[in-house]
C-alpha cells in the first residue's frame, strides 16, 4: 500500500498511474503557468510540469516591472512596446495586490540624449496605447522635487513617466493557482525526461521526488525557458528521430543588487549610463534600493548557475554613484540575484539589442508542439492567449478567450471592498477593511498578508479569531498557519520556497531566522515520513 502525504496539491493523480490530458506544458515560469491558465479557462485537460519550483529562475528574478520598455524605442520595437503598454493596465486591473503604478524619474544627463528626444520618446510612450489608470508623463526640476534630494547636485532637470511593480515570483504562482481552480494539474520538482511523439499524440515519462508518470496528451507546449532549446534536442523526440530544435536561444545574464534604503520618497529612478545602457533604482520591501540590471551574454553554462560576478556589482555601484550624492560601494550590497533571460537570436551583436517580444513556433505534424521563444513578463498574458488560441486551433477546436478583463488568483476583492474603482486606492482600501474585519492582526502583518494573497487571505487565516490561532512564530511576522497554507495550497516545499519566492522576507530575516524556517520544514517532511512507516 503506497503511503499518501499529509499535504497535497495534486490529489487526482498518485504516481506510477498514467494520465491522460489534452496539453502538457512543460515549465512553470510565467509563461507556461500563464499558458496554463488560459487553456484549463477553456475547458481544456492540462498538465504543467515543472523541474524545480515555481518561477525558480528567470521568471522570480526580473526587475520586477510591469513596463513598456521605454528604452526599446531606440532599437524601432514599437510593435513590442505598444503591446507592452496595453497590457500594464490589463494587468494592474487584475491583481491590484501584486502590481501596483510606479512613476519613474529620469534625472536628464545632457551628455546622453538631447532633451528634445527624450521629450519625444516620452511622447510616443503616452500615446502608443490607452491610459486609465496611469498619468501621462511631465518635466521636473530636480532641485524643487523630493526625487531630487538624493542626486548629485548637477542634475538640474528631470523627467518622470509612470509604468508598474510586481511581485514577478507570486505572479507565477497566481497563475499556477488560477490553473489549478479550473482543472489543471500541476507538478513541480517534477521533470519531463522524455517526450514521444506519435501519430495521434504524445507519450511523456515525468519523474519526481514521489515516483515517475506518463502522460498521455495530444499535445505538446514547450515553456522550459532558457532551456527551450535543450528540450527540443534532447527530450522531446519525432517519430522519425529527427531534432525537432528550429530556433536558437542567447541567453543573456541578468543580475541585480539590493542595498539598504537609498532615498525615502515613493518614485523610482531610471538611469542612463556612458555604455547607452539603463539601470533602475526602486523602492524595494520597504527598507531597501533595488538597482539592476545587467545584460551579459554566456555561453555553454547551465542556466541554472548563473551568479552575480564582482565586475557586475562593481558596474551596478558605478552606475548607480553617478546620480545619487551617496556613493553605493560593494559593501553596501545586502543581496544579489541573477536570472538568464532566453532571447531569441536575432543576429544582434549588442545584447541589450536582443529583441525581448517573443515568437510562439507551431509544429501541427502529427501530434500538435508549440515553442514558446523569448517573450518578457508584462507580455506573458498577450503570449499566453495567442498561444491558447494556437494550441486551440491545432487540436481543431477554436475556444474564445477570456482572460482579458478577468482577475487572477486573489484579485477580486469586490467582497471586502464593493466595486473597483482604482488599483492602488483599491488596495488601500482592502487593507483598511481587513484592519476593520481582522483588528486582532498587527498593522504591519495585516498589510503583508495583504499584499501577498489578496482576496485569498480568508484561505490563509482560516477561522483564526486571534494571534493564537496562527500556530508559533516560526520567524518574525511568519506563523505557522501560514506556512501550512503555503505548503498545501501553494507547492512549498523548502524554506527557500517560502522566504525568496512566495515572500521576501529571507531579506529581512537574520541567518538564524532563515534556519528556523528550514528547521521547521525539516520536521514537517521527517513528520510527513514517520507517517508513512
Amino acid at each position: 500500500m503506497q503511503c499518501t502525504p499529509a499535504v497535497s496539491v495534486n490529489p487526482s493523480s498518485e504516481p506510477g498511474r498514467d494520465i491522460d490530458c489534452d496539453v502538457l506544458i512543460v515549465g512553470g515560469g510565467i509563461n507556461g503557468c500563464g499558458i496554463a491558465r488560459d487553456l484549463a479557462g477553456r475547458g481544456w485537460r492540462v498538465v504543467l510540469c515543472e523541474k524545480d519550483d515555481l518561477a525558480s529562475h528567470t521568471s522570480s528574478s526580473s526587475t520586477k516591472l510591469i513596463h513598456g520598455g521605454l528604452r526599446y524605442l531606440e532599437y524601432y520595437e514599437f510593435s513590442l512596446v505598444r503591446k507592452a503598454l496595453q497590457e500594464r493596465e490589463v494587468l494592474l486591473k487584475s491583481a491590484p495586490h501584486i502590481m501596483w503604478p510606479l512613476r519613474f524619474v529620469m534625472p536628464h544627463d545632457p551628455s546622453m540624449r538631447p532633451a528634445w528626444m527624450i521629450r519625444i520618446g516620452l511622447f510616443m510612450y503616452d500615446h502608443l496605447a490607452r491610459r486609465e489608470v496611469l498619468p501621462g508623463s511631465r518635466t521636473i526640476q530636480l532641485r524643487q522635487h523630493a526625487a531630487g534630494a538624493p542626486l548629485k547636485k548637477g542634475y538640474k532637470r528631470g523627467f518622470v513617466y509612470s509604468d508598474g511593480w510586481v511581485d514577478d515570483a507570486r505572479l507565477v504562482v497566481l497563475n499556477a493557482l488560477d490553473a489549478r481552480e479550473r482543472g489543471a494539474q500541476v507538478f513541480t520538482r517534477t521533470r519531463c525526461v522524455a517526450a514521444q511523439r506519435g501519430s495521434d499524440g504524445w507519450v511523456a515519462t515525468l519523474e519526481g521526488a514521489d515516483g515517475s508518470r506518463t502522460v498521455r496528451a495530444r499535445a505538446v507546449v514547450n515553456a522550459a525557458g532558457p532551456w527551450a532549446e535543450s528540450f527540443l534536442r534532447s527530450v522531446a523526440h519525432s517519430a522519425r528521430g529527427e531534432t525537432l530544435a528550429t530556433k536558437s536561444l542567447r541567453l543573456v545574464k541578468g543580475s541585480h543588487i539590493v542595498v539598504p534604503r537609498v532615498f525615502t520618497h515613493d518614485h523610482a529612478y531610471i538611469f542612463q549610463n556612458p555604455d547607452k545602457r539603463i539601470i533602475f533604482a526602486i523602492p524595494y520591501e520597504r527598507d531597501f534600493t533595488l538597482i539592476g540590471t545587467t545584460d551579459i551574454e554566456i555561453e555553454g553554462d547551465d542556466p541554472a548557475g548563473a551568479h552575480i560576478t564582482e565586475d557586475e556589482i562593481a558596474y551596478l555601484c558605478t552606475q548607480a554613484s553617478r546620480y545619487f550624492e551617496k556613493p553605493i560601494e560593494p559593501a553596501d550590497v545586502a543581496w544579489s540575484y541573477s536570472g538568464v533571460r532566453p532571447l531569441l537570436d536575432d543576429d544582434s551583436g549588442d545584447p541589450s539589442a536582443v529583441t525581448r517580444d517573443y515568437l510562439l513556433e507551431p509544429n501541427s505534424e502529427a501530434a500538435p508542439l508549440m515553442s514558446v521563444w523569448g517573450g518578457k513578463i508584462t507580455t506573458f498574458r498577450k503570449l499566453a492567449e495567442d498561444a491558447a488560441d494556437e494550441v486551440s486551433r491545432m487540436l481543431g477546436d477554436a475556444r474564445p478567450a477570456w482572460t482579458d478583463g478577468a482577475f487572477l488568483a486573489g484579485g477580486d476583492l469586490s467582497s471586502w471592498i464593493g466595486k473597483a474603482e482604482k488599483p492602488d486606492t483599491d488596495f488601500e482600501r482592502f487593507v483598511a477593511a481587513v484592519q476593520q474585519k481582522r483588528a486582532w492582526l498587527p498593522a504591519a502583518l495585516a498589510r503583508r498578508l495583504a499584499r501577498a494573497y489578496g482576496a485569498r487571505l480568508a484561505l490563509v487565516l482560516g477561522d483564526a479569531m486571534s494571534m493564537s490561532d496562527m500556530g508559533a512564530e516560526v520567524a518574525p511576522g511568519l506563523h505557522e498557519r501560514e506556512l501550512r497554507y503555503l505548503q498545501s495550497s501553494e507547492w512549498a516545499t523548502t524554506a527557500q520556497d517560502v522566504l525568496w519566492r512566495r515572500s521576501k522576507l529571507g531579506l529581512h530575516y537574520s541567518p538564524a531566522e532563515r534556519a528556523s524556517v528550514e528547521a521547521w520544514f525539516d520536521r514537517i517532511k521527517t513528520e510527513g515520513i514517520n507517517a508513512c512507516n
